[in-house]
């Protein structure tokens, strides 16, 4: 079973249903993975989302990422990719997969430069932040490559288009 928590909505708009655009936008990176048995394993494989603000995640990021700036999402894992394959095996019948941490003002900045839908931005930083937690990087050109392809093969299964292509802003 998958479970993912959600907190600090504050400040988020308040007409959008952020629990279950969370629980949407996990499964449906979790599908594209070789993982995807963990949503409905015996063992209850939980996440947690924090939606907070710029200065939250300016501090964690600080904290452990040693960059005193804001950014859109930080992931924080708590299994080790070499493990992932094991979890349905847990005597524990619990297993705490990690945390995810999206800043409200750059994500809606942007949103805005890339003229897409802030739901729509936010989902697709949930799925990026999952496949962190999935042991999923970006730091090599074919890691990168790879990741990318999930989570367009993600946002598609959700009705977003490939935030790859889209308009940046830029001229």
């Amino acid at each position: 079973m998958l479970d993912v928590a959600l907190s600090g909505e504050e400040g988020w708009p308040a007409e959008v249903d952020w629990p279950a655009l969370a629980q949407r936008a996990v499964r449906a990176a979790f599908a594209q993975t070789p993982h995807d048995e963990l949503r409905n394993a015996t063992v209850c494989v939980e996440l947690s989302i924090r939606l907070t603000d710029d200065a939250e995640v300016q501090s964690l990021n600080a904290a452990y990422r040693h960059k005193d700036a804001p950014t859109n999402v930080l992931s924080f894992p708590m299994v080790q990719q070499d493990l992932l394959e094991t979890l349905s095996n847990s005597d524990d019948g619990e297993v705490l997969l990690g945390d995810i941490v999206l800043a409200r003002e750059t994500c809606a900045r942007e949103a805005e430069e890339k003229t897409i839908a802030f739901t729509d931005h936010a989902s697709h930083l949930i799925v990026h932040g999952a496949l962190h937690l999935l042991g999923y990087d970006h730091m090599e050109e074919h890691e990168a490559d790879e990741m990318e392809a999930i989570e367009v093969r993600a946002l598609a299964s959700l009705g977003i288009a490939d935030p790859y292509s889209v308009n940046t802003g830029d001229s």
